[in-house]
């Protein structure tokens, strides 16, 4: 019986998959140059998103979630 592969560790490490079966990351671009971003811009970086459906297929292909 063939194994599964192994989880890519780093991608295990940014995404997080929700209840419903979705996958949530950080924004980009917030842990550089904070000086010239707006509050408010640096506010909107700090929440997770939902990763859109298309990159999500390959995302979990990385993860070994079905």
């Amino acid at each position: 019986m063939p194994k599964p592969g192994k989880t890519n560790r780093s991608m295990k490490k940014r995404f997080k998959k929700t209840g419903s079966g979705k996958l949530l990351h950080y924004r980009s671009f917030h842990s550089h140059y904070q000086l010239k971003k707006s509050k408010r811009r640096k506010r909107a970086l700090k929440v997770k998103r939902t990763l859109p459906e298309g990159d999500a297929r390959h995302m979990m292909r990385g993860l070994l979630m079905k």
